[in-house]
């Protein structure tokens, strides 16, 4: 069993969102997490929401 300090340490894991501009506002997704997908009316709105 690994301590408690390491196993945090390995878990440093990094997404890639992507957002787009679609005519009702900004859309966005995590690539690598299907069904990880968001809307919002701004783009502020959809990286919260995401």
């Amino acid at each position: 069993m690994f301590p408690a300090a390491a196993y945090d340490d390995a878990m440093d894991l990094q997404f890639t969102a992507v957002f787009r501009q679609v005519p009702e506002g900004y859309i966005g997704f995590v690539e690598e997490l299907p069904g990880a997908n968001t809307q919002g009316a701004t783009l502020e709105e959809a990286r919260a929401n995401l």
